[in-house]
């Protein structure tokens, strides 16, 4: 028998077939991306609500933008993201806006999320395509200005009101990366704060004591992930030169997957 042709939203487009090396300059355009979903793991719960911003680095503007949901039969996170899954049933072009999704895709270079960890883990999940592109985390990745205040690893909310954007509703795809294309169009050292967050990183172990969790929690390190029984975090060379932490530091020689 012969191989039946996919449809046209599931044909696999560059991207998806090819992987794409991190970048070696400056992109131009981002995808902005979030989800909302039923739940925390992609191998039990499903992706609901997609939204992505393609936006222009040098003019510091939203080219365009998409969001749309995805059937789901329910929605054990309904109290989090407010999404009725009987919603998701309602007619409407979900194939189109994944083909679109797509055709957004191959005109950025970097694709940007708020904890970027959770996002990409659904992409090549239900529905959805995996996208073979190199991804940046908002809040794990860039240096944000200290005169900002902001924690090591900000919530997406306090991001946005250190850049004096209203925060007028959270978790859904849409508007949480309008908050983070709005924080950009204010950033005046945009291009910069990128070329360092994509910079080579290595996973480092604090050196603290029980009694100094405090500090290597402050300084943005996480316990348990993902090495148990440690407090890590990912760093690149100018940020452990830069961060002045009062405790050692060493390098994860084998990371567990």
């Amino acid at each position: 028998m012969a191989d039946m042709e996919l449809p046209a939203w599931q044909q696999p487009s560059l991207l998806t077939a090819l992987a794409m090396p991190p970048p070696v300059f400056l992109p131009k355009q981002l995808l902005i991306i979030d989800v909302e979903t039923t739940g925390l793991e992609p191998d039990r719960f499903e992706c609901l609500e997609v939204g992505a911003i393609l936006f222009s680095v040098p003019h510091r503007s939203v080219l365009s933008q998409l969001s749309f949901l995805l059937p789901v039969s329910a929605n054990p996170a309904v109290a989090v993201n407010g999404i009725n899954p009987l919603a998701t049933q309602e007619p409407q072009p979900w194939q189109q806006c994944l083909l679109l999704l797509d055709a957004m895709a191959r005109d950025a270079q970097l694709a940007v999320a708020h904890n970027a960890s959770f996002d990409r883990r659904w992409f090549g999940c239900g529905a959805l395509p995996e996208l073979f592109m190199p991804w940046l985390c908002t809040m794990e990745d860039i240096a944000w200005p200290k005169s900002l205040g902001l924690r090591p690893r900000p919530s997406l909310r306090d991001l946005a009101l250190a850049f004096a954007v209203p925060v007028w509703a959270a978790h859904r795809a849409l508007t949480d990366c309008i908050y983070l294309a709005q924080v950009f169009e204010r950033c005046d050292n945009l291009e910069n704060m990128l070329l360092e967050a994509l910079e080579p990183r290595q996973l480092y172990r604090a050196q603290v004591s029980y009694s100094q969790r405090q500090l290597a929690k402050d300084a943005g390190f996480r316990w348990n992930e993902p090495v148990r029984g440690a407090w890590t975090r990912r760093l690149s060379e100018r940020q452990l030169k830069t961060m002045d932490l009062p405790f050692e530091a060493e390098p994860v020689e084998k990371e567990v997957a």
